[in-house]
């Protein structure tokens, strides 16, 4: 069955092709774009829906959250408000409290969060592993999350668990831990950081995660420059997330590379990190990504509109640019930017309608909630 999304009054494509589109019409089928273009004319299909005006845009793609877990970190967050430092130390207890979750908790609330993201307009989402740190609990949240996102990411190099030997550790999460969760995810990560793991160490989790046949992803330079942007860069990963702390020669260096440096807009919010060079970034033309980093301890927020907004009013991004981080960019970061991220003809039909005239309110009125309708993968949401 054919659907023509009709008398839409502002069409972002991101595609060299059609660019924005005004007064234009979609039709999706089978899950798929089947044509766009000029409302006056579109082909005839089996239903319609007129947008009255309303803008559309590529649904949101959120290259970086952990969606399975559980706890609440709120006085955490009160105590960092009031001036404490953020240094990962909460991790375990999210750990702690995610380990004690039965299979039907875990699910419930990632299925919540979806949800709640997909309101908002999200139609892809990556989910990493990480709040487990053994091989038992690892492999559920490998599991659960390849029930509720599109793309699953081994954390289990998240941190060193309290009271466990560090190499023993390492040659768990490299060994066992890795052959459990394997069948599940995509994507092996690090968090090559302070506190976490040193550059030698995460070269060795991630060398034996490609050995396994999976991409290579690195949390890197959140808290500092740790090496990870440089890791990330030699080892050809598909992205480095956060990259609060860059020198110049970082900036070159993912300039001069594939890797997309995904930024982070209300986790830097949430910790009051300094905000990534986002500027510096693009200028050098480094490709770049907006994710939420959805988790309960630095950034609880599924809403990639607020990220957007944050982008565009602290990170000196213009709007194309932030909206285009948020959908291309990461599915880039995903791998998937041949199949999401644009309308385009025979693309995903992964559609965000507005109740605005144009994109431009999302970073215009934050804070607003602007979503009118969603389509994931030709179906309504």
């Amino acid at each position: 069955m054919s659907l023509l999304l009709t008398n839409i009054g502002e069409l972002t494509t991101h595609t060299e092709e059609h660019g924005t589109l005004r007064d234009a019409a979609v039709v999706i089928e089978d899950g798929r774009i089947a044509w766009l273009g000029p409302a006056d004319r579109a082909p005839a299909a089996d239903a319609h829906d007129d947008l009255d005006g309303r803008a559309v845009l590529p649904g949101w793609v959120d290259s970086h959250t952990h969606l399975v877990s559980m706890g609440d970190r709120a006085e955490e967050f009160i105590d960092r408000m009031a001036g404490r430092p953020y240094e990962a130390g909460g991790i375990m207890r999210t750990v702690d409290a995610t380990r004690a979750a039965p299979d039907d908790d875990l699910r419930a609330r990632a299925r919540r969060l979806r949800e709640e993201a997909y309101r908002g307009g999200t139609t892809t989402i990556e989910a990493k592993t990480g709040y487990g740190l053994d091989v038992e609990t690892e492999q559920r949240l490998a599991r659960i999350s390849a029930e509720h996102a599109e793309v699953v990411t081994y954390l289990g190099a998240h941190v060193v668990p309290a009271g466990v030997d560090r190499r023993a550790y390492i040659d768990l999460v490299t060994g066992p831990m890795l052959a459990a969760v394997a069948p599940y995810v995509t994507y092996i990560d690090v968090f090559c950081e302070r506190g976490a793991f040193d550059v030698e160490e995460s070269r060795e989790i991630l060398v034996a995660g490609r050995a396994a046949g999976l991409g290579v992803k690195i949390h890197g330079n959140q808290l500092g420059e740790s090496g990870g942007v440089r890791l990330a860069v030699e080892m050809g990963a598909t992205s480095v997330d956060h990259c609060n702390h860059l020198s110049p020669a970082d900036i070159d260096a993912l300039a001069g590379s594939d890797t997309v440096a995904t930024l982070l807009p209300a986790c830097d919010l949430s910790t009051r990190e300094p905000f990534p060079p986002a500027r510096d970034l693009v200028d050098a033309g480094a490709t770049i990504a907006i994710a939420s980093n959805c988790n309960p301890g630095s950034s609880f927020t599924t809403s990639m509109a607020f990220c957007v907004a944050t982008a565009v009013l602290q990170q000196r991004l213009t709007f194309e640019e932030a909206l285009w981080a948020a959908t291309v960019g990461g599915a880039t970061a995903l791998g998937l930017d041949d199949s999401t991220g644009r309308i385009r003809e025979g693309g995903r039909a992964d559609v965000h309608a507005l109740d605005a005239p144009s994109a431009k309110h999302l970073a215009y009125r934050p804070g607003v909630p602007l979503t009118h309708k969603v389509w994931s993968r030709g179906n309504p949401v």
